[in-house]
């Protein structure tokens, strides 16, 4: 039996994640969309991590193109992951702030 190439084996990983990932958040109650963005915050926060991790991998003595394409794809991923996780809780926040109930203003009329 041949060994299936890893890049095919992780893009079917990955196609097969973003199958899953489109049925569970449609799944969803519209009550649980506010934990679910905070859920997705969470995770964007380890991709930051592993972004920093692949930029700092190659530091040091290591030069040439794979080095400065390591680089920058940890550079890329960092900021990406940046905009992301401020954009979901600007967005939380805004969702959060539906559940809060509006003060009205006193009637014209009461002194």
């Amino acid at each position: 039996m041949e060994h299936v190439d890893p890049t095919v084996f992780r893009l079917a990983i990955f196609v097969l994640a973003i199958f899953v990932g489109y049925y569970v958040v449609w799944s969803v109650t519209p009550a649980l969309h506010t934990p679910l963005m905070a859920v997705t915050n969470a995770v964007s926060s380890v991709i930051i991590v592993g972004g920093l991790i692949a930029a700092a991998a190659v530091s040091g003595d290591v030069t040439g193109p794979s080095a400065w394409i390591a680089k920058g794809a940890g550079v890329a991923a960092v900021t990406l992951a940046s905009v992301n996780i401020f954009g979901g809780f600007m967005v939380t926040r805004r969702m959060l702030a539906m559940y809060k109930k509006k003060e009205r203003p006193a009637p014209k009329g009461a002194a």
